[in-house]
């Protein structure tokens, strides 16, 4: 839309044309809008590929004009249209625009300050897939996302297990905002832009890159109850069997849901902080009871168990079966004593995470997520009066502007053309000698952040070249399962600092450190911020000029009910309704499959925020702090159901493990060798009869349909079926698995990023510092032309830079020698890197 002079919004000066389709680049365009971008959406003529209400959603604040590219008259308005442009965004297969006369790489050489976006399924250096019809969901199955939809899965023999979540593009979306950002704000010191592709496939496994590590040797300490019986079935030979009911008896007391007074089921995630599970022991009035008959609390769990006193320590996860057992059943207990919302108030109230399961639609209309501006209200054209997800990511000094978006508005070219020729974009003198390689090279970061959403986000921030500096505890507050295994992947390429920030000198240490930074990132809430002594006024006694980030667990624009209330990932996927969906009922909720699956999506949120940040501080000069939240990114990954209008019917979206797809055309087939998916719409039905063994399907009746296929399918094996389909012009995929990707695209490390390697890329790290060989997906999502993507160095051991990071600030090395013996700073939580 045409920009509001008065507008304190960060890119209210940057033009964007969006040629996306689907949800991707559409929703990356809408992340840019609601930042203030004015955006031309442009539809062809027979309107978007993707019929759906998300659309009012992915829409807003934008005029959307229909052009026929395949017209001389269509590529001449569309040209017209770039030529105005700071961005330009597309998301189809590789080669598509270029035929349709669109070449970015052409339209950089007349103008070397457009920043270009392309979003394919497959990465355009992938000779085998990227031609590939590549859906949402072929994607997925291709990279493993449904082989390995969790533990829970595997156990109860579910496997292949569908899932609706767009979790590549939701991925996606956050990567290429993020990564379009930054070039806007290296533009400023460059004068020149960038032509970038994030491939979805590449994006959708950054987003699992917590499940993709393979750790040689890994502890028996840190495998949880469901892994020891996975293994000892493999061993055994035994059938993966269990039902819902003996699954839940391998889960942790603190990592489980209970069921409530009023039938409703309750979350609990507390499993590895140092007071969290003391705390919610204590309200619920069995701590006492506990510790008579033997639950001990280690004093230092991060030595090896084999020197531990006893073999459980409240606060660390796993627990031995027994203790869970134990705890669970009387948890189980008391949780029938008062209704789920009285249990939210409690754990809220006491500082430790709990949270009713819910529906979406409960979310959708939640009291806090209304307050907050979690969720807003839009008057659209088509569905009138609707509630769709609020800002996913903002700045403190014009949040308040975003709470209020325009809808969506058809509009004519010339309209269009009008309105951006209104906006004067002052750019900036090319200056090439000057030119960084990396987009952030020279940032100074410090990250004060732990579990994975906030040190995550400070890691990605890596590959552009930026020095980072981890601030933890001398002591730790979470685990060793918490902190150093997560950290193998949000470690990497920082230095490791390990002070008590709590104690007056240890407090100097941080502002010193906060005195040298460009940007401060913690994951915390505005009652810790305020308590820690890092709120606005406070950052501006001690740096003016830093950005500070902050990311936690329930906030939106405005303070809510809940905005205060800590919690983690899985305690958002209960709250939002991603754990009914996923286990398709209040009695039987199951968290979504992956390590951090909005986590990282938050954490890829922050790194947009500080991109924003930056650019409209080397714009206009003001600093503002940033914020997001885990219960704001919900709303993207669940964007093709997160709506409501009064129109709407029920909110009866695919859900529950029986689930293989969304219909016949779009679902899970078995095969000769394995299981592949097909995904097609109604009106590629046509489509089959090029398919040789499945013609016949287009005259079988609808309901019909499964029973004609599923024997066919049977008699080839799952990649000639592909080869078959995608040759036809249907969306195929064979359901890969993780661990099989991994093994055929890992390398030795050799210094490189992997973004000249296709779709998947892997390193190995044969001399880790842990002493271990570990196996990681590469940074490698993000493919700008001109920009510098870095290769990430492995993570260092917690406290490794401890002595080094404090004698860059000037301190002597007895000096550092008395603050060690004071317990002040730490060069290690342990003797060994991962603890045995």
């Amino acid at each position: 839309m045409s920009p509001n002079p008065h507008s304190q919004l960060p890119l209210k000066d940057v033009k964007v044309i969006d040629f996306g389709q689907y949800m991707a680049g559409p929703a990356v365009a809408m992340i840019l809008a609601d930042l203030g971008a004015t955006v031309i959406h442009v539809d062809p003529p027979a309107g978007p590929m993707w019929e759906s209400p998300a659309n009012a959603t992915l829409q807003r604040n934008k005029l959307i004009v229909t052009i026929d590219l395949k017209t001389a008259e269509g590529l001449e308005q569309a040209l017209t249209l770039i030529e105005e442009a700071d961005i330009v965004i597309e998301s189809f297969r590789p080669g598509v625009m270029q035929r349709l006369g669109i070449d970015f790489a052409a339209l950089r050489e007349e103008r070397p300050e457009l920043i270009t976006l392309s979003m394919p399924g497959f990465a355009s250096n992938d000779e085998l897939r990227r031609d590939w019809r590549a859906f949402e969901s072929v994607i997925a199955a291709h990279s493993g996302v449904f082989t390995d939809m969790g533990l829970n899965r595997v156990l109860m023999g579910i496997n292949p297990s569908f899932s609706p979540l767009p979790l590549g593009s939701a991925y996606g979306t956050m990567l290429a905002a993020t990564a379009v950002t930054l070039a806007l704000q290296a533009r400023e010191r460059t004068g020149l832009g960038d032509e970038i592709e994030v491939p979805i496939a590449c994006a959708l496994m950054e987003g699992l890159c917590y499940n993709s590590i393979k750790i040689e040797g890994l502890p028996e300490r840190y495998k949880t109850q469901r892994e020891k019986e996975i293994e000892r079935r493999r061993i055994e030979g035994a059938p993966m069997n269990l039902d819902y009911d003996e699954l839940q008896e391998l889960l942790d007391p603190f990592y489980r849901s209970y069921k409530c007074k009023d039938g409703r089921m309750f979350y609990v995630v507390c499993p590895s902080h140092k007071e969290h599970a003391k705390r919610c022991l204590k309200v619920l009035g069995l701590y006492d009871e506990l510790v008579e008959e033997g639950l001990v609390e280690e004093p230092d769990t991060y030595a090896p168990t084999s020197q531990w006193q006893s073999d459980v320590s409240l606060g660390v996860y796993p627990l031995p079966k027994r203790w869970a057992d134990h705890i669970a059943a009387r948890m189980k207990e008391v949780f029938l004593t008062r209704t789920s919302k009285e249990w939210e108030k409690i754990f809220g109230r006491g500082k430790f995470p709990g949270a009713p399961q819910r529906w979406l639609q409960e979310w959708i209309h939640d009291d806090h997520a209304e307050t907050a501006g979690l969720m807003i209200e839009v008057d659209d054209p088509e569905f009138g009066l609707m509630t769709q997800p609020g800002p996913m990511v903002w700045l403190h000094d014009s949040g308040h502007e975003m709470l209020t978006p325009t809808p969506r508005r058809w509009v004519s070219f010339d309209q269009a053309l009008a309105v951006l020729h209104r906006i004067e974009t002052k750019l900036p003198r090319v200056r090439a000698r000057n030119a960084k390689d990396g987009w952030l090279e020279g940032v100074k970061v410090l990250d004060l952040c732990n579990v994975i959403a906030g040190p995550h986000s400070v890691a990605f921030l890596a590959r552009f070249g930026a020095d980072i500096i981890k601030v933890d505890p001398a002591k730790p507050f979470y685990d060793c399962w918490n902190t150093v295994i997560f950290g193998l992947s949000h470690m990497r390429s920082k230095r490791s600092l390990l002070t008590d920030i709590q104690v007056p000198r240890g407090r100097d240490i941080l502002d010193e450190l906060i005195r040298q930074s460009d940007v401060v990132v913690w994951n915390a809430t505005d009652k810790q911020v305020e308590r820690m002594g890092l709120t606005e006024a406070d950052m501006q006694r001690i740096n003016p000029e830093a950005i500070f980030c902050q990311l936690d667990c329930f906030s939106g624009v405005k303070p809510g009910p809940r905005t205060n209330y800590l919690g983690y990932d899985d305690l958002v996927q209960a709250t939002t309704g991603i754990m009914l969906r996923f286990g398709g009922s209040m009695d039987t909720p199951e968290e979504h499959a992956h390590v951090g699956t909005i986590d990282v999506m938050c954490g890829f949120g922050a790194s947009l925020g500080v991109a924003t940040a930056l650019y409209q501080k080397l714009r206009t000069r003001r600093v503002s702090r940033v914020k997001t939240s885990l219960s704001a990114l919900s709303g993207l990954a669940q964007m093709p159901f997160c709506y409501d209008y009064e129109r709407r019917g029920l909110f009866d979206e695919p859900s529950g493990r029986e689930l293989n797809g969304y219909d016949d055309l779009s679902r899970f087939y078995f095969t000769a060798d394995g299981v592949v998916l097909i995904s097609a719409y109604e009106r590629d039905l046509h489509k089959f009869a090029l398919v040789p063994g499945i013609e016949g399907v287009v005259d079988v009746a609808p309901e019909e349909r499964a029973a004609y296929l599923a024997p066919r399918f049977i008699n080839a094996v799952a990649t000639d079926w592909v080869e078959r389909l995608q040759k036809a012009g249907i969306a195929a995929a064979v359901c890969e698995n993780i661990e099989a990707l991994r093994s055929y695209n890992s390398r030795r490390w050799d210094n490189t990023p992997g973004i000249d390697r296709g779709s998947y890329s892997f390193t190995v790290y044969d001399e880790h510092p842990s002493g271990h060989v570990i196996t990681q997906l590469d940074p490698y999502a993000i493919r700008p032309k001109r920009g510098r993507i870095y290769p990430l160095a492995p993570s260092e051991k917690y406290g490794s830079s401890s002595r080094e990071v404090l004698e860059e600030l000037g301190h002597s090395p007895e000096e550092i020698d008395r603050l060690i013996a004071e317990g002040v700073v730490s060069e290690s939580w342990s003797e060994e890197y991962l603890p045995t």
